[in-house]
């Protein structure tokens, strides 16, 4: 297959928008051929540009995203789509399926997200040929799904890391290690191998807290628009 996969950012907000279309840009293989901010500005890029693949949000202003998906079926375009929602209501989940919907991204997400389901696309899209049995056809179906949840590292357990997340992402003006371990019923110690790993993971950042006597103290922050799982 050559050239890269051509895909319209579908989204009504014109900052997410931009920033999808920069996300698209960044990984390799792929180019952004253009955004759209309602179903019907959608429909008219499809019938100016061909497109490959669908980065859809399925809240439009004026149509549901599997609404649109359905009537361009019925229109003759085939890309693919990859469903950008909030909502995780698995009955929308597997009326996609049925729609050419072949992930989903839910929202809040990080560059590092929608890049994984990119790269798995990819993969699914480029298998061709005649499959020499059921394991080639299980490894095609198998690029598109994500790997199962990381378990913690070492020394860490995932109810704890679930707590301090939850109170980390809470925290508008951030924690210390001491305000998390208060909260969470563990030791400063241990709420602060907690907070370093989601600093190491990307999902949160720490600060020094300047204005009290002696070495100041670290505040942890969660990053905006990062995903809480692991």
């Amino acid at each position: 297959m050559s050239g890269p996969i051509r895909v319209l950012v579908v989204e009504d907000d014109p900052v997410a928008a931009d920033a999808h279309v920069m996300y698209v840009g960044r990984v390799p293989g792929f180019t952004a051929v253009g955004k759209a901010h309602t179903g019907a500005q959608a429909r008219r890029a499809l019938d100016r540009t061909p497109v490959d693949l669908l980065l859809l949000d399925l809240h439009l202003p004026d149509t549901h995203g599997l609404r649109l998906a359905r009537s361009l079926r019925a229109a003759g375009h085939h890309a693919d789509v990859i469903a950008v929602t909030s909502a995780r209501d698995l009955a929308v989940v597997r009326e996609g399926v049925s729609l050419g919907v072949v992930q989903y991204v839910l929202k809040p997400f990080t560059f590092a997200t929608l890049r994984d389901r990119l790269i798995r696309y990819a993969e699914f899209r480029a298998a061709a040929g005649e499959a020499s049995g059921q394991d080639e056809v299980d490894r095609a179906l198998a690029a598109l799904r994500a790997p199962a949840p990381a378990a913690p590292p070492k020394g860490l357990s995932a109810p704890t890391l679930e707590r301090v997340t939850g109170v980390l992402r809470k925290a508008s003006e951030g924690l210390t290690a001491a305000g998390a371990a208060e909260v969470v019923g563990i030791s400063r110690i241990t709420a602060r191998r907690y907070l370093e790993h989601l600093v190491e993971a990307a999902r949160a950042e720490r600060s020094p807290l300047y204005g009290q006597v002696g070495r100041p103290e670290l505040v942890y922050r969660w990053v905006r628009g990062v995903s809480p799982g692991p």
